[in-house]
């Protein structure tokens, strides 16, 4: 299709993590089983915490928000790759692939607001415990789970709208396994300073302010830690606060790596591994990370387990 003129341009084509075919099967089996992995820690988060009373807590409110982000980013990217591992389909429509950039961006602001405010209540309920309550109120934390989520996707419409005016009048070959930004501005025919700048202001606003604020959060709170003279109290604490701080940094080192820079000197082959760890393998990790280390959500995993045994038992008794 070469034409300039985008309204006339239909589709593009995605290559997919590799281009050699006898990849194609072991690559479909690994990133099959992984996004089934995210899919059933996540959901099992979700539910444990939706069906225990002792977890009805804003903290994890805001895990079960985290875990049904992390399942609707990973369905946003990982099925496409699928099919053209399985199918060899490639193909993808303009619009479709503008949307794809827009969910997953907007998925991404999302959690970057999540982080931090996971990290406020953490720093409430370890420095301010006698104000928790009040603070932390039911009002209180659905309003900042809410305004996570608002944020998140209107802050990507003005660099969605950006990235649909580009012109693409080469090859439309993307090279990676969803509409990736970089990918994208390496395929346009038009000058891109404008939005890599923009790029680069989102990055700072969106990502690294939170960022900065979550770090001086986690500071404080392990400051305040440290002057505790309970040792299981400091001990709890600090088990809690170091499953939290383990997936902002590795959720930040990736994405803050990938975007917070310009298209020039980029390598795809690079962004494509950092793009795996936060599209897939941090999504799927963050479950285990954030179960591991608390007794309380082990504890209700361990009931979960019991009534999902007792009720087979019933059925096999009844039958």
């Amino acid at each position: 299709m070469e034409t300039s003129n985008q309204s006339f341009f239909t589709e593009f084509f995605i290559l997919g993590l590799s281009q050699n075919s006898h990849l194609q099967g072991p690559i479909f089996i690994v990133f099959f089983h992984m996004y089934l992995t995210t899919l059933l820690g996540n959901i099992v988060i979700i539910t444990i915490i939706c069906a225990d009373f002792h977890l009805q807590k804003p903290m994890y409110y805001f895990l079960m928000n985290l875990s049904f982000l992390d399942i609707c980013f990973t369905s946003g990217t990982i099925p496409k790759m699928l099919e053209i591992c399985l199918t060899g389909n490639k193909s993808i429509k303009f619009l479709a692939c503008i949307l794809q950039f827009y969910i997953c961006s907007s998925f991404i602001c999302t959690e970057f607001f999540l982080l931090s405010v996971m990290a406020l209540d953490r720093y409430v309920a370890i420095c301010q415990p006698l104000r928790y309550t009040v603070i932390m109120s039911k009002r209180a934390v659905v309003l900042l789970a809410a305004a996570s989520w608002l944020l998140g996707f209107l802050g990507t419409i003005p660099h969605t709208v950006l990235i649909s005016t580009l012109s693409f009048c080469g090859s439309h070959e993307i090279n990676h396994f969803f509409c990736d930004l970089t990918a994208l501005l390496k395929l346009s025919c038009t000058d891109t300073f404008f939005i890599n700048i923009a790029t680069f202001a989102e990055g700072v606003v969106i990502g690294l302010c939170p960022f900065i604020l979550t770090i001086i959060s986690y500071v404080l709170i392990i400051s305040n830690i440290m002057k505790m003279s309970s040792t299981g109290g400091r001990k709890k604490s600090f088990s809690t606060c170091s499953a939290h701080l383990t997936a902002v940094l590795l959720f930040y080192g990736t994405e803050l790596g990938v975007y917070m820079r310009t298209t020039s000197g980029v390598s795809l082959e690079k962004d494509k591994l950092f793009a795996v760890m936060f599209t897939i393998v941090i999504p799927m990790v963050n479950p285990f990370i954030y179960s591991l280390r608390n007794n309380e959500v082990k504890r209700a995993l361990r009931k979960f387990k019991k009534n999902i045994c007792y009720q087979e038992n019933t059925l096999h008794k009844v039958e």
